[in-house]
């Protein structure tokens, strides 16, 4: 017969009722490792460090630069305008040292609050508003663009559908519905709507007159507008119409009349901004440089070819203009 002796536990290990030595094994020693270190560690001798509560040390607290604002009139959606701008704005903070920051109101009486409130310390406006916020809120232009056709000045366009029957020259405007960008646009508005005076229409004349809609995007609100029928005719910036190549044909536009030629685009900056900051920032814009590769890609992104030095006086001509408008009947 033969005897088999039965199994019996491992006298060297423990495991709690009901449960299996075999996965608590390094667990225990780790434990008993760690508690040896511990107190092995609690019999070092180490110096003493007195601690003084009565006396005080402030805290360094670090307050970021604050950044200066900088605004394009809302002439454009908000991603035309970062796609324009935002390398002038890295080329300005890179070149003057400044933390600066582009900001995007949605109107343009929205941007021109805002520079009455402070909150946009350089402005790039079209003139008729430059005009506004200067003599509203003190706010003094130093700079203004080449425009890329090579112009100190610009102008504005009054367009029609090339298909339109009905529409020929300025004098088929009567009885028409007329859509513009802005009752604060320069060449979206003021520019070619003198020249319809100039031309002895008034308000009175049109079947409708409306602004486009909405915030920002407002010159390719009046393209579509026109270009779907819904206006007979529309008023916008020259220039305009290049932008959107990529999203319309061309083609089925065409260029009723121009106006003529006034001050082009400006910076300006707000009352009360450091004259140094000021300068820093104009001596960066008048050393762009079309020949210089790097100048050149940041240019020809916001759709001008150089800056030029400027002063109020170069707008009194849009002052004029404005008074005449509003005496000739203005929407």
């Amino acid at each position: 017969m033969s005897y088999v002796r039965p199994n019996k536990p491992a006298r060297h290990c423990w495991c709690p009722p009901g449960k299996s030595g075999t996965g608590l094994i390094a667990p225990f020693w780790a434990l008993v490792l760690v508690t040896c270190f511990l107190l092995g560690a609690c019999r070092e001798e180490e110096p003493v460090k007195k601690i003084d509560l009565s006396s005080r040390e402030e805290a360094t607290v670090y307050r970021p630069e604050k950044a200066l604002t900088y605004a394009y009139l809302p002439q454009y959606s908000h991603t035309v305008s970062y796609e324009r701008h935002h390398l002038v704005i890295d080329y300005l903070s890179k070149t003057t040292g400044l933390t600066i920051r582009q900001v995007f109101p949605d109107t343009f009486d929205e941007h021109m609050n805002m520079v009455g409130r402070g909150l946009i310390d350089f402005t790039f406006s079209n003139p008729f508003i430059y005009v506004k916020i200067a003599d509203r809120y003190g706010a003094r232009a130093f700079a203004r663009i080449v425009e890329a056709v090579g112009k100190e000045n610009f102008r504005g366009q009054i367009i029609c559908r090339a298909d339109h029957p009905h529409i020929k020259t300025l004098a088929d405007l009567k009885g028409k519905r007329l859509i513009a960008v802005d009752p604060t646009s320069a060449g979206g508005f003021l520019y070619p709507w003198s020249l319809v005076l100039e031309n002895g229409l008034r308000k009175e004349d049109f079947a409708e007159i409306s602004f486009a809609p909405g915030p920002g995007g407002k010159q390719e609100k009046v393209v579509m507008a026109v270009l779907s029928g819904k206006y007979d005719v529309g008023m916008i910036r020259e220039g305009t119409l290049n932008i959107l190549a990529d999203k319309i044909d061309l083609k089925q536009i065409r260029i009723l009349a121009y106006s003529p030629w006034y001050p082009g685009w400006v910076y300006a900056a707000r009352r009360g901004l450091d004259p140094a900051v000021v300068n820093r920032i104009k001596q960066a814009l008048l050393a762009l440089n079309i020949h210089n590769p790097e100048h050149e890609t940041i240019l020809k992104k916001a759709g001008f070819i150089a800056v030029i030095p400027a002063q109020d006086a170069d707008f009194n001509p849009v002052r004029k203009l404005a008074e005449s408008v509003e005496a000739g009947g203005r929407p």
